[in-house]
Parts: structure tokens; C-alpha cells; sequence
């Protein structure tokens, strides 16, 4: 079933506050094998300006997963998650992520695509602080199988 072209431009409401946690952000850095010190230390984080250990890059795809079973649980978009891989994934960072951030997300569904018999869902997800500071918006491309 094709995905509702209708939905490019559409965007969610903001997702609950999630509150970033210091052990949160040492235990996804321990399993990424991320070792510099900030990610661990807090005197090593604020030695370098920070208010508290600093997350990897990556680590706001913890949010972003979460917050992108929106779309995926809208059964008007049609997504069946069944069929879906993984196509491309980018950070554009204003700040990083320190512990004791609350941050919210906006889905927005960019484009969607059709090539091949399958289906191309492009999403940009804003992560914000609960005041409204911008912290890193994320692009994911998911791609929805079609029927073989």
C-alpha cells in the first residue's frame, strides 16, 4: 500500500519532555565505544564548557526513534513497519546534548517519494529544550519495501 503523498509538510505536536540523563549518556557512549572523557566525566565535560557530561552525536537518535512511532503509528500516513529498512540519517547541531537537557521533538514528514515499487519517507525531527532553545534538528530516510 503507497504511503499518503499528503502527508509532505505535515507536522506532529511537540512529543513529551524527555529528560537527559547523565547515566543515560555514559551507558550510550560505553556502548558505542565513545571514550573521550566529557562523555564520562563531568569535570572533564565542564573543563571544556559544558555544564555536564556532553552525548555523542548520535545519541539523539535516542529521542528521535521514540518520537518517530508518530508517524509510524499513524495509520493514515500507511506505514506498515513490517517492510521498512533503515535509508539515511544526519545531525545538523546548533548545541550539544548535556545531561540535564529536557528536550521535546517535531515530526515533520519532508518528502515521500516512489521509485522501484517501494516507497521513500524522508522526516526532519527539531529537538528542542522545553524553553524553545534549538538543539539538533535530524533527517531520516526510511524505505518501505514494496510487495515482491
Amino acid at each position: 500500500m503507497p504511503l499518503d503523498h499528503s502527508f509532505v509538510g505535515r507536522s506532529y505536536p511537540p512529543t513529551a519532555p524527555y529528560q537527559v540523563g547523565r547515566e543515560k549518556i555514559r551507558e550510550f557512549a560505553a556502548a558505542i565505544g565513545a571514550t573521550d572523557p566529557a562523555h564520562h566525566d563531568p569535570e572533564a565535560a565542564r573543563a571544556l564548557g559544558h555544564p555536564d557530561v556532553v552525548a555523542p552525536p548520535t545519541f539523539a537518535v535516542v529521542l528521535t526513534m521514540a518520537a518517530s512511532r508518530q508517524l509510524i503509528e499513524d495509520p493514515a500516513l500507511g506505514v506498515d513497519y513490517s517492510r521498512v529498512v533503515h535509508g539515511d540519517q544526519r545531525f545538523a547541531y546548533t548545541r550539544p546534548v548535556v545531561a540535564g537537557d529536557e528536550l521535546v521533538c517535531v515530526n515533520t514528514v519532508e518528502d515521500i517519494t516512489s521509485r522501484g515499487g517501494h516507497e521513500f519517507l524522508t522526516t526532519r525531527t527539531d529537538v528542542r529544550t522545553t524553553a524553545g532553545e534549538p538543539v539538533v534538528a535530524v533527517w531520516s530516510k526510511i524505505v518501505v519495501r514494496g510487495e515482491a
